[in-house]
């Protein structure tokens, strides 16, 4: 079978692997037919990627059809459109007895760790596959991964309705988190670089934005909160400068939420941190949301038809990832098929 690997960074090679097959009673065989490329598959090709593993068959936005399953099996069935949990946890480490099984201490995650899905097939135990919305199309479904990323955001935030939330970017990470932060809290200030997306961030609800080239972004957000600054800022630019700026623009006794995952050294000030008794906390992949994002579809308060703008053929890999380095504004979501 063709499968996609990362076999050193800026060296992608379609390859040819054996097709896996079931070994535990729990287990369930996947034919892949989407996987998205998200920023940190990009990360892996460069060698940005500091958690990531060479050579590795990579993609965890991971959609596809069961095939085959074992004899222990009640959850799916053959025919069922899944996707797939792109975390594998331990169950018995610190973290895991917390409940926090996204950063569990023996942490392995499809695509980054192990081998991910961007191979025609993949066997996985049963309780990592969730049943798909009719209404969503294959394609379409790979935005329910990124969806679980941004609901594991805002509750690390712990928004509430009357918090005043600072977004910072508004690309793929940022837009699917202000779809999830939009229904918990109606004060939403993005900030962006992009004029076309902000009009896009306005067009759906922001409160107000800023154009951070253009504008003098401290002296915005001052203006926007009344001189306090936001109760929650959300980093999903994670780009150099943008953790001091959330720093300095959010009020006594706010929250930062950083999602960046950049080696490169960072500026902060401890004084901004200390002084406004700041909570500074991480948000990594997600926690058991898939279900959460999924009932949401299905309750008709989450819409991802139409969010993909651009498709490839998996053997095609090299040039979808070539397409994606051009930043192209037409951009929003790049999914490999598998109708080869």
């Amino acid at each position: 079978m063709k499968a996609v690997q990362i076999v050193r960074p800026e060296e992608l090679r379609v390859i040819d692997v054996e097709k896996p097959s079931i070994t535990e009673h729990d287990n369930v065989l996947v034919r892949m037919t989407a996987a998205g490329i998200c920023g940190s598959d990009i990360g892996i090709y460069h060698g940005t990627n500091a958690a990531a593993t060479y050579p590795r068959i990579i993609g965890h936005e991971i959609v596809g059809v069961v095939e085959e399953t074992g004899p222990g099996v009640t959850s799916v069935k053959k025919g069922d459109r899944v996707i797939v949990n792109q975390v594998v946890s331990c169950g018995h480490c610190y973290p895991c007895s917390l409940g926090r099984g996204n950063v569990c201490d023996n942490l392995k995650v499809r695509g980054v760790h192990i081998d991910g899905g961007y191979r025609e097939f993949l066997v996985v135990p049963d309780s990592d596959c969730y049943l798909l919305p009719d209404s969503l199309s294959d394609r379409d479904a790979v935005m329910i991964e990124p969806t679980t990323i941004a609901i594991q955001s805002c509750s690390r935030a712990e928004l509430t309705a009357e918090d005043t939330l600072l977004l910072y970017g508004y690309g793929s990470l940022g837009s699917s988190i202000f779809r999830i932060a939009s229904q918990i809290c109606p004060n939403i200030i993005v900030a962006e670089l992009s004029d076309e997306k902000l009009a896009a961030a306005k067009a759906h609800g922001a409160a107000h934005t800023i154009n951070t080239q253009k504008e003098d972004f401290l002296e915005r957000v001052s203006a926007y909160t009344n001189g306090r600054g936001s109760t929650v800022s959300i980093d999903a630019a994670c780009s150099k400068g943008s953790l001091l700026n959330l720093l300095k623009a959010t009020g006594n006794a706010g929250r930062v939420i950083t999602m960046g995952f950049s080696t490169d050294p960072t500026e902060i000030n401890q004084f901004l941190i200390t002084s406004k008794e700041l909570d500074v906390r991480g948000s990594r992949l997600q926690n058991r949301m898939f279900g959460k994002a999924i009932e949401m579809i299905r309750e008709g308060k989450l819409d991802l038809n139409g969010v993909v703008s651009h498709t490839f053929p998996l053997i095609e890999a090299q040039k979808a990832f070539d397409f994606a380095d051009t930043h192209d504004p037409s951009i929003r979501k790049i999914v490999l098929t598998f109708d080869f």
